[in-house]
């Protein structure tokens, strides 16, 4: 069986600095998720944000099918290059799973093309999701709703693109509602974005929670990786109509998705 390789990225900061978040997941964000989605048919590594190479070495980015990203109070700690690498990855087929506070980070609005702006409440109210695509992968095995005793509430207006697919509403025990979950394809990666996991409440351990990360998993894994490009084609078929200018005087270049020109 070929094992899908997932790299759990957790900025890690706030189980450093903060006693109940540590006290909550006393191995780290990151860990409840690998302890969590652990399975036979995952190969599953994790990186935080002051690990060597900021958690994500080219080797390990390179050998990731699908990365999945926390993040909260760090985001322009990310090296801007990181993400740059991350992007052309994802554009060549690597699966991206962002989870609640990063929708700010860089990776996030980079492939959105958005500013993921949103509005946010933090008084540990209920609530209650609704599975709006039940014929959708990663909703399978998930009821017409759940919920959870705490979480963060986000609300809308949520700037996101719109070819986004929504998968559920989450409703708030305040009144307010959120796009809570929902996927997009960029290049030839598969994105998909999950709001419920606030740091200091025990969501990744909610058994529906990991149901829908994992399912995610295996719904974004790349069916083949290869590099964004725009070279210039040889013709199918015979071209007859004659070029009215000197095909050496051609100002066309390799373009890729990286910009550069080789």
């Amino acid at each position: 069986m070929s094992r899908i390789h997932v790299t759990i990225w957790n900025e890690g900061r706030h189980e450093k600095t903060s006693e109940v978040v540590a006290g909550v997941y006393p191995a780290g964000i990151h860990g409840a998720l690998a302890s969590g989605l652990a399975a036979d048919d995952l190969e599953i590594r994790t990186g935080t944000l002051d690990d060597p190479d900021q958690g994500l070495s080219d080797s390990v980015l390179q050998s990731t099918d699908v990365l999945i990203w926390w993040g909260h109070c760090a985001h322009q700690e990310v090296a801007d290059e990181l993400v740059r690498k991350i992007h052309k990855r994802v554009l060549e087929g690597m699966g991206l799973i962002v989870l609640h506070s990063g929708h700010f980070s860089k990776i996030f609005r980079a492939v959105t093309g958005c500013s993921c702006s949103l509005s946010w409440r933090e008084v540990g109210e209920k609530e209650r999701l609704w599975n709006i695509a039940p014929f959708h992968p990663i909703m399978n095995g998930i009821g017409r709703y759940f919920e959870l005793e705490h979480e963060e509430m986000y609300s809308e207006r949520f700037d996101i693109p719109g070819d986004a697919q929504l998968l559920m509403i989450g409703w708030f025990e305040g009144g307010n509602v959120f796009r809570s979950a929902f996927t997009l394809e960029r290049g030839y990666g598969k994105v998909f974005y999950f709001q419920p996991g606030h740091e200091t409440y025990a969501t990744f351990f909610n058994p529906d929670i990991l149901k829908v990360i994992g399912n995610a998993v295996r719904w974004a894994k790349p069916v083949f990786f290869r590099e964004m490009a725009a070279p210039c084609e040889e013709a199918i078929e015979v071209i007859r109509t004659v070029n009215p200018h000197d095909p050496s005087a051609s100002a066309g270049l390799l373009q890729n998705a990286d910009g550069s020109n080789r």
